[in-house]
């Protein structure tokens, strides 16, 4: 115990991504004592891969363009499975956060009357989408960075926390390990905001990076918390299948957004056939025509290259399995016989200058190879809407790690939105919280003490199982069996060999010293990957239809009685136990709104 690193405050943000960062920011505007607890360096987050934009009803490019509209985007987006409230607080704050990040030193991209541009994205009616290039996340990070740095908030970087503790039945405490020594770091704490992103690791092919093996996700369900919506799962359909050195790394929406369309192996653009309307290719003899047939029928300004995310995933899932696909198991997008090569290098620089020089690839010159990759999950920690509340008091969660606001399928560019709004609220809420909190919670050093043991216990075993072939095989088990693609048989066999994989980690060995040791660091993360691993295969099994991000072929149906209930994770000692709870009422001024026929 003497060897711990110990420190006190009031909020510790464990995360610095923008849901970190802005939830840091405000908590220390209210007078908190705030820490950010970061698995990684400040500033290497998920939230840079958030290229496109912020979706806000700012109706600087479309005057009609108003909250009202951007809420029922979202909501039929979520195939009307997210939480109301959360998806109103967004549409109306959204132009907002846009706003006081302008403020704060973000430089955004101009219309030629000198307002924030905004671009078209997939799902949403107009384009809404506030952005910088193809740079949005990155520029987005840099200035809630250096707001984050400005005010002296302290920073713990390569410092992964490994469990919460409570004091009864709150918050008291987080118990982490620097991962550069393995030196232990118990933060006594009255609130604690997650804001750790998602769970991407699990699965094989993925844009996530190393960080993302559902550490939050885990740390909330194991300190009694509800998860919930942990069935959806969002591909993003455009990530980067050839050559292996790219391999699942994202292809931004913008490229779709700035003319970029997807052609099979036969050269042919596809999309037109997956229009939920008459196939516009069967009366359009080119594909100028089936543009005009498009724009004339559907009436909402945007190709069908973007429908929302998965409906395209599905798409051409269905084309590579119908032996349609390209040589590597992938379709075409085709942005260079649409678009000017100088007009790409303006408008997709990102874009252009990471796949030259990592791979070769000129996106300029010729199509490239692209599928559906495992991008984002829309379920996580249950929270109030209004201030990002968990099931436990004095524990709250922003961004990608919050469940609900997204319902079963994300919209491109809600995410950065989702970040600025729900991560202000967090921090606002967790700083009331512990400024109404009398005395200093409790933190048993007995507790503390056998967590240490126990994630020390690796270094103790001799000729046990390895945490990278494990892991190799949670991915394979995943992708082939929790994909995009769902059936009874497949994941009940996953939920068995998950199940298989906790036991065999149970005996998990790594060699060597504390002192930066990645195999040591894996198993610790193997928990959380089984944990949410099992928790999307639970609840995948039990959704007996087709909505959003899940997809079973054996109920391919979207089935009304579904649309009332969020599937809801809850542990009960070792058991992991899913139950049907009801949604909220949604006020009878909202629904109104989807009264009119979709645009």
């Amino acid at each position: 115990m003497a060897d711990i690193e110990r420190h006190g405050y009031d909020v510790v943000v464990v995360g610095a991504g923008g849901a970190g960062l802005r939830a840091a920011i405000e908590a220390h505007a209210s007078g908190a004592r705030t820490a950010i607890v970061c698995k990684s360096l400040l500033g290497k987050a998920h939230t840079v891969m958030a290229e496109g934009g912020i979706a806000a009803a700012m109706g600087n490019v479309w005057s009609e363009d108003n909250w009202k509209v951007h809420f029922r985007d979202t909501m039929r987006g979520g195939k009307m499975l997210n939480n109301w409230r959360m998806a109103q607080l967004h549409a109306q704050e959204a132009p907002a956060r846009v706003l006081e990040l302008e403020e704060w030193g973000a430089l955004f991209d101009r219309t030629k009357e000198g307002l924030i541009s905004q671009r078209d994205f997939g799902g949403h009616r107009y384009a809404r989408l506030a952005h910088v290039g193809d740079r949005t996340g990155l520029e987005m990070i840099r200035t809630l960075q250096q707001r984050a740095v400005s005010l002296g908030i302290d920073v713990f970087m390569e410092c992964q926390v490994h469990r919460l503790i409570r004091d009864e039945d709150r918050v008291a405490g987080a118990l982490a390990y620097w991962r550069e020594s393995g030196r232990f770091v118990l933060f006594r704490t009255k609130a604690v905001i997650l804001a750790t992103g998602g769970i991407g690791k699990a699965f094989q092919v993925t844009s996530n990076s190393w960080e993302y093996t559902g550490d939050g996700h885990s740390l909330a369900l194991w300190s009694g918390a509800d998860l919930i919506d942990m069935e959806f799962v969002q591909f993003h359909p455009t990530g980067m299948v050839w050559p292996p050195s790219v391999r699942g790394i994202l292809v931004t929406e913008s490229v779709r957004g700035d003319g970029g369309v997807l052609r099979n192996s036969e050269g042919r653009r596809f999309m037109f056939d997956y229009i939920p309307e008459v196939f516009a290719s069967e009366t359009a003899d080119t594909e100028a025509e089936a543009d005009r047939w498009y724009d004339d029928h559907i009436n909402n300004r945007r190709p069908p290259e973007l429908l929302p995310r998965d409906e395209v995933a599905r798409a051409i899932n269905s084309e590579v399995k119908a032996g349609r696909g390209t040589e590597h198991g992938g379709v075409f997008l085709d942005i260079a016989s649409r678009r000017s090569a100088d007009y790409i290098r303006r408008r997709l620089p990102s874009m252009y200058h990471q796949f030259k020089e990592l791979a070769d690839v000129d996106i300029t010159a010729a199509p490239f190879e692209i599928g559906p990759t495992c991008h984002y999950v829309m379920g996580g920690v249950k929270v109030d809407a209004d201030t990002a509340a968990s099931t436990i008091p004095g524990l709250y969660a922003a961004g990608e790690v919050a469940g609900g606001m997204h319902g079963s399928n994300r919209l491109g560019g809600n995410s950065l939105g989702d970040l600025l709004v729900f991560g202000r609220r967090a921090g606002m809420a967790a700083a009331e919280y512990a400024a109404g909190l009398g005395a200093e919670p409790n933190v048993e050093e007995a507790e503390v003490d056998q967590l240490i043991r126990r994630a020390l216990e690796p270094f103790e075993r001799s000729g046990g199982e390895n945490p990278y072939s494990l892991q190799y095989e949670l991915q394979d088990t995943m992708h082939n069996l929790v994909g995009i693609i769902r059936t009874r048989s497949e994941l009940e066999q996953a939920i068995e060999a998950v199940g298989k994989l906790r036991e065999r980690a149970r005996n998990v060995t790594v060699e060597g010293h504390r002192q930066f040791n990645p195999g040591w660091h894996l198993a610790l993360d193997l928990e959380s990957l089984l944990t949410v691993s099992e928790a999307v295969a639970r609840c995948a099994l039990l959704r007996e239809e087709s909505r959003g991000g899940h997809t079973r072929d054996d109920f391919p149906k979207t089935d009304p009685e579904w649309a009332k209930v969020n599937n809801t994770v809850r542990k009960k000692g070792d058991e992991v136990n899913i139950e049907q709870v009801p949604l909220p009422e949604m006020p009878d001024e909202l629904k109104t709104l989807f009264e009119e026929p979709a645009k």
